[in-house]
């Protein structure tokens, strides 16, 4: 654990001196790297990161991303352990997921908006960068982008960074074990004899690993139907509706629509604001203590 912390340290005050070296005050690039670092997103101007160059928006890009990674790669890292790193199926889908989908957007932005191809791959990386790791900044009205655009950074939002990483969401090893178990399940439909046990990294996952993956993302999908429900009883869009759920329950801030990056919360009523707070508490949580704490067995007197 001490390792860990240090680890984070360490990358913190890497990020605020490179910070620093831009044209950010020491006041600027440390609250900008707290907020990088602990995926808050919450920047020290009114347009987040807009306003500062370019060399100052690469940098937090590239630290979101690597305060997405699951923390126990850096302790690998230290202990020369590089291949095992390498070999990380979740690593390897999180960078994966992350460049395919800057590639997709910069070629949809291309398309569509005829911009020029280095500021359209800043934009892109660092939008991307700031919703897979649930962090929240941005540098642009990405609500303004293409459809196609638009939905991919949709899916990151629910997908969210690494276990082990400050970042919220699903978690990419999550996905794996749910894609895993589907594969396997299908498998087993073709071969009802066929033992076939699910791996991770080459090490086999216990049964209840599955089972309780299985029961979160039930329960996130619960969670998040009623609250959508709930929240549409203000009348506001469907976009603003879900969006405004979605980013909340997996932490990251800025929707579509009404809620997008150059709006606010302010215009929700209180029924709304009161279960986007729940759907917070619940994201960062992750869902069961929450759960918990409302179930009527806790609070019962034996």
């Amino acid at each position: 654990a001490a390792i860990l912390y240090l680890i984070y340290i360490i990358l913190t005050v890497l990020d605020f001196l490179f910070l620093v070296v831009g044209e950010m005050s020491a006041y600027e690039a440390l609250c900008t790297s707290f907020a990088t670092a602990g995926t808050g997103g919450f920047g020290v101007k009114n347009d987040s990161l807009a306003g500062f160059s370019s060399y100052s928006q690469n940098v937090c890009t590239v630290f979101m991303l690597l305060f997405g990674v699951n923390f126990s790669c850096y302790y690998l890292i230290l202990i020369r352990q590089v291949k095992n790193v390498l070999k990380d199926e979740e690593f390897r889908l999180y960078w994966g997921i992350t460049f395919g989908s800057i590639a997709l957007i910069v070629w949809n932005l291309l398309r569509t908006f005829h911009g020029g191809f280095w500021d359209t791959l800043r934009h892109s990386s660092f939008q991307v960068a700031s919703i897979i790791t649930t962090t929240g900044f941005a540098t642009t009205d990405f609500d303004a982008w293409p459809t196609f655009s638009k939905v991919i950074l949709l899916c990151l939002m629910v997908l969210g960074a690494c276990a082990g990483s400050t970042g919220g969401g699903i978690k990419c090893a999550r996905l794996l074990l749910i894609l895993k178990g589907l594969r396997r399940n299908i498998r087993q439909l073709l071969h009802p004899n066929r033992v076939e046990v699910v791996h991770i990294n080459g090490n086999a996952v216990d049964e209840k690993i599955l089972a309780n993956t299985n029961a979160y993302l039930a329960a996130y999908a619960a969670i998040l139907a009623v609250s959508f429900l709930l929240v549409s009883i203000d009348q506001i869009t469907v976009t603003t509706s879900l969006t405004a759920v979605l980013a909340c329950m997996n932490n990251i801030g800025p929707g579509l629509d009404q809620v997008g990056p150059s709006a606010n919360y302010a215009g929700l009523s209180i029924l709304s604001k009161s279960v986007l707070i729940v759907d917070m508490l619940a994201g960062r949580l992750e869902i069961f203590p929450i759960l918990i704490l409302f179930s009527r067995g806790t609070w019962k007197r034996y």
